[in-house]
């Protein structure tokens, strides 16, 4: 990881491949040109490029963009929503051919749009997982639907049985359905319930916003999975990542010296 000067109390970020703190940039349509100026800029600092919802069919240059990824060391993938487009019109087979035509290793299953039975889901991953890398979502794009942290916790235990590389908790572009109130803040009875039972590094949260991103950071360190990442939001989440930003300034400084800038700022005298 690029380092222009020593500084200490940095927390240690694993280097690519990453297996925990993965992050996942979300691509909503970014031109060849700039993807190679991500790259030039943020490359090392994002491991998945996910092509949102159905951009894929209608982005210039796909294939150069894959490439251009994937020569960066950076996993390109489709949305889950692409999929379930597939799925709808019953071309599953399509699909996995469309994955092949491109060669991804990558990609995501998900039922967020449309009602997929679960036993059907498994079906869907458990094939998918046998020539390569599933994701598969947990949570539905509704506000309206209300799915409980007891089933939560089933679907993503058997996602993960069924060949999940890791399942991801639906927070949407907006991050307010999902892990999260419609206001955007965390739901946090509901990811407690959750973490209780499943291994918080076999989940990717998606976390668009940066109160989100905090949130999650404090919760579980630097190296939590996080997703749907704006591409000009991947090098402010590092630093958030490593306490490079205020709102994650003392995460990882020594309790010693917390307590003394703290004091320190406690007797400063107020100003007439």
């Amino acid at each position: 990881m690029n380092k222009n000067f020593n500084l200490t109390y940095i927390p240690n970020r694993p280097e690519k491949p990453r297996e925990s703190g993965t992050t996942m940039m979300m691509d909503k349509g970014l031109s060849l040109r700039e993807v190679e100026n991500l790259i030039d800029s943020s490359g090392e600092y994002f491991d998945i490029a996910k092509f949102g919802f159905g951009t894929a069919y209608v982005v210039k240059n796909l294939e150069e963009k894959i490439k251009l990824y994937q020569s960066a060391g950076i996993r390109p993938y489709f949305g889950g929503t692409l999929f379930e487009l597939f799925i709808a019109r019953n071309k599953f087979n399509d699909f996995r051919k469309l994955l092949d035509k491109y060669n991804l290793d990558l990609c995501e299953v998900s039922d967020g749009s449309i009602i997929i039975p679960h036993d059907k889901k498994l079906e869907y991953i458990n094939t998918l997982s046998k020539d390569r890398t599933v994701m598969s979502e947990v949570g539905s794009k509704d506000a309206g639907i209300i799915i409980s942290p007891a089933k939560w916790i089933k679907m993503m235990s058997t996602e993960l049985e069924a060949g999940s590389w890791k399942v991801i908790a639906e927070g949407r572009e907006s991050g307010t359905v999902g892990v999260f109130r419609p206001n955007g803040t965390a739901h946090t009875y509901l990811i407690n319930k959750i973490i209780a039972k499943i291994d918080p590094n076999s989940i990717l949260w998606e976390a668009p916003k940066k109160t989100q991103q905090v949130w999650f950071i404090r919760l579980f360190g630097a190296n939590v999975n996080l997703g749907n990442i704006a591409p000009n939001e991947v090098i402010p989440l590092e630093c958030l990542r490593l306490g490079l930003r205020g709102d994650t300034f003392f995460e990882f400084l020594p309790e010693k010296i917390e307590k003394t800038l703290k004091q320190a700022q406690d007797d400063e005298p107020e100003e007439d």
